[in-house]
C-alpha cells in the first residue's frame, strides 16, 4: 500500500509547528507498512487529478496568504475541491483553512478568494485570540478530544449546514463566539490549531489516514499503534489548557 502526501506552499504557509503534521501523518503510515510519498507544491504548480491522497496546508501571516491566495483560487482550487469530493481528504490550518472557505477579509486590502471546500468565510477581527485550546469533537461516531493553541485574529463562520470539528471546552476557536472550532466537509478537516495539531491527536491522525486508504484501498483498515507516548501529550496538553482558563 502507498499513499501520497500533497503538502501545499511548504515554503510561504508553515508557521508553528504545522511541518510536523506531515512527519506525524507520514510516520504513523510507516509504521504500519504502508509506504509514503510527501510532495511539495508551491506557486504556479498545478495539482495532477488523481495524484494524491492527502491534501495538507499550513498557516502564514497575512502576506504569505495573499501571495499564495490567487495561485491557490486560480491554479489549484477547483482540482483539490473536486478530488475531496471523490474520496480525498485534506488538513489545512489557520490561514489554510481560511483560504479552504469561500473568502477571507483582512482589515486592509482586498478581499482573497477562497476554494469552497468548507462553506466558511472569515473576516479581520480586532482582537487576537491566543492561547491553549480544548476541544470535543465526535470522530467517525465516535467521542474523543482534541487539543492544541490557536493564534489569530481571523473570525471564521460556518454556513449552516457545514459541520463544525468540534465544541470549545477551553479556547475561542472559530471566531469566539459560537464555541465551535474548524470545519469537517467529507475527509477534509480544517482548522486553527498549531501546535504541531497531529503528534498529540493520533485518533485526528488516523482519522484522515483511513479516510486516504478508503478511497485507494477500499476495506482496508489500519492496526492499531501503541499511542503512550501520544496520549500522555495529549492528557497534558488538557491540563495545561485548562489551568490557562
Amino acid at each position: 500500500m502507498k499513499l501520497v502526501i500533497c503538502h501545499l506552499y511548504p515554503d510561504l504557509m508553515n508557521i508553528y509547528g504545522d511541518r510536523g503534521n506531515v512527519i506525524a501523518l507520514a510516520k504513523r503510515c510507516l509504521w504500519r507498512g504502508i509506504d509514503v510519498e510527501v510532495k511539495s507544491l508551491g506557486l504556479g504548480d498545478k495539482v495532477e487529478p488523481g495524484a494524491y491522497d492527502i491534501f495538507f496546508m499550513g498557516g502564514g501571516q497575512d502576506k504569505e496568504q495573499v501571495m499564495v491566495s490567487h495561485d491557490l483560487y486560480e491554479t489549484k482550487g477547483e482540482t483539490i475541491r473536486r478530488e475531496i469530493e471523490q474520496g480525498a481528504c485534506a488538513l489545512v490550518i489557520c490561514g489554510g483553512y481560511q483560504l479552504f472557505g469561500n473568502f477571507y477579509r483582512p482589515a486592509e486590502g482586498e478581499e482573497l478568494p477562497g476554494i469552497g471546500v468548507f462553506d466558511a468565510y472569515t473576516i479581520a477581527g480586532s482582537k487576537r485570540f491566543i492561547g491553549n485550546v480544548f476541544v470535543e469533537t465526535c470522530l467517525d461516531g465516535r467521542k474523543t478530544t482534541v487539543v492544541g493553541f490557536e493564534n489569530h485574529s481571523g473570525k471564521t463562520y460556518l454556513g449552516k449546514n457545514e459541520r463544525p470539528l468540534g465544541e470549545i471546552i477551553v479556547g475561542y476557536g472559530n471566531n469566539g463566539e459560537d464555541k465551535t472550532e474548524g470545519a469537517v466537509h467529507l475527509g477534509a478537516i480544517g482548522t486553527y490549531l498549531h501546535g504541531s495539531l497531529l503528534p498529540k491527536n493520533p485518533e485526528l491522525a488516523d482519522f484522515l489516514i483511513r479516510k486516504a486508504l478508503k478511497r485507494t484501498y477500499p476495506g482496508r483498515d489500519i492496526e492499531a499503534l501503541d499511542d503512550s507516548v501520544e496520549n500522555l501529550a495529549h492528557k497534558h496538553a488538557i491540563k495545561r489548557a485548562k489551568k490557562t482558563h
